[in-house]
């Protein structure tokens, strides 16, 4: 992947000027920018949103809705999800075709799901688990060749040090007590055990941002010397911070939120930018982040095979989050939509896999990846017959195929493009053909 990584240290702008406090003149390091490559070509990645919160199976956010923190922490006594396998779930994952996985470290509940020695509130000094859930993730991941993110929140509902902002203000916790340098050093001491503990952490996955976007005077996160932090122990660690905006100095990518690069159906994107960092969007594989127990309305294979592509079109990763269940299970539903992308990407995955966007539009048939010279052409939307499909692309074309067969398909060139003649009407969850141009 080429995305122009050159353009490094010029993305502090508009949207984020009422959040100036990025590290400016960032410039990343070889490794940096490599890392960027490794991450655009994986393409696809599994978000797991995991903690305490899936005990009382109604989502991360639970605690939000007026929970008394200190009855809410007390859940931790019970926390043995006694089936929790890193390896299984790490093999179902890698199965899928996914490169990576995003494992949240610490939501905005506070609780820690690793050994942490600034808290007691964590996974082994609070609940009867005793056990690292990073640090056997960590060890899966190395075996398996996953790359392994971490999602930390920059928000805590629990500690009376952190600054509140529009959310968990129904906890309990006494308000009037925040301390924004003793909270900053507690996270940086985190962030310092968890990218020198647990081996090549690829990148941080920040969240909370937005807590305090409706401040009557803009709140000073001192990100940037968040992020130099970061980058000092690891220079390589790619950073990402799920704020709606466009991105900050000191950011290796820029996260969408449940909409693709350049969309805004949910609203939050706002005058976000579509920057030339590399890009990721997250999304659900049901309804919900955190464990939900009615939520049973899982997106087909069909579906998030196709939206794997449609990111990929537009030169993104997908992000695939899957809620494990309070015994450390993944849920069988996720377990079988991972069967299923792993399917199709088993057989198709040249045409996601180190792609680019081709800067076509998306066509009444669907959408376009490339590889060097080879244009993909993504058939997921219905057809009928054996129709005609035109690709307005230009350059001589060397050949045609239909991806499923190898099989040589029939093409003129002509109307600023080429037109290829199908020999069947596309039935599959996405009917490939490669154009090789000369």
């Amino acid at each position: 992947m080429k995305r122009l990584f050159f353009a490094i240290a010029v993305l502090f702008l508009g949207a984020a000027s009422s959040f100036v406090n990025a590290q400016e003149g960032y410039v990343p390091t070889e490794e940096n920018l490599r890392q960027r490559e490794i991450f655009e070509d994986n393409r696809f990645g599994i978000f797991l949103h995991w903690g305490i919160y899936s005990m009382f199976a109604q989502g991360e956010w639970y605690m939000n809705k007026g929970i008394d923190a200190k009855e809410y922490a007390k859940s931790a006594g019970g926390f043995y999800p006694a089936s929790f396998n890193a390896r299984e779930w790490v093999k179902a994952i890698k199965a899928s075709g996914a490169k990576y996985i995003c494992f949240t470290s610490r939501h905005h509940d506070g609780f820690s799901m690793y050994d942490t020695k600034y808290s007691d509130y964590d996974i082994i000094d609070a609940s009867p688990f005793k056990r690292d859930v990073i640090a056997e993730l960590a060890q899966a991941c190395r075996e398996e060749g996953i790359a392994l993110h971490l999602y930390y929140s920059l928000i805590d509902w629990t500690r009376e040090d952190y600054p509140s902002g529009r959310t968990g203000l129904t906890t309990g916790r006494n308000l009037d007590h925040t301390d924004y340098e003793a909270y900053r050093l507690f996270m940086k001491n985190q962030l310092t055990e968890l990218l020198t503990n647990y081996g090549d952490v690829a990148a941080i996955w920040f969240d909370g941002v937005w807590d305090h976007d409706s401040d009557p005077q803009p709140f000073d996160w001192k990100l940037g010397d968040i992020y130099s932090h970061i980058h000092n122990i690891r220079p390589e660690c790619l950073i990402g911070n799920n704020h709606h905006l466009t991105p900050f100095a000191g950011e290796d990518f820029q996260m969408f939120e449940r909409d693709l690069p350049g969309e805004n159906t949910t609203g939050w994107a706002g005058d976000q930018t579509v920057s030339a960092l590399p890009l990721e969007m997250c999304q659900t594989m049901n309804g919900m982040w955190g464990y939900k127990v009615e939520d049973q309305k899982y997106k087909s294979v069909t579906d998030l095979v196709r939206l794997i592509v449609k990111a990929a079109s537009k030169g993104s990763n997908l992000l695939l989050n899957i809620g494990p269940q309070p015994d450390g299970c993944l849920p069988a539903a996720a377990l079988d939509r991972l069967s299923g992308i792993g399917e199709w990407m088993g057989r198709y995955g040249e045409s996601v896999y180190a792609t680019d966007a081709t800067g076509i539009p998306e066509q009444s048939w669907g959408v376009t990846t490339r590889r060097g010279n080879t244009i993909y052409m993504h058939l997921i939307e219905p057809l009928e017959g054996c129709p005609v499909v035109h690709l307005p692309v230009e350059g001589k074309v060397k050949s045609v195929t239909a991806l499923k067969d190898g099989s040589a398909l029939k093409y003129r060139v002509e109307n600023g493009g080429v037109s290829i003649t199908l020999k069947e009407t596309p039935s599959d969850i996405d009917y490939v053909i490669a154009v090789e141009l000369k």
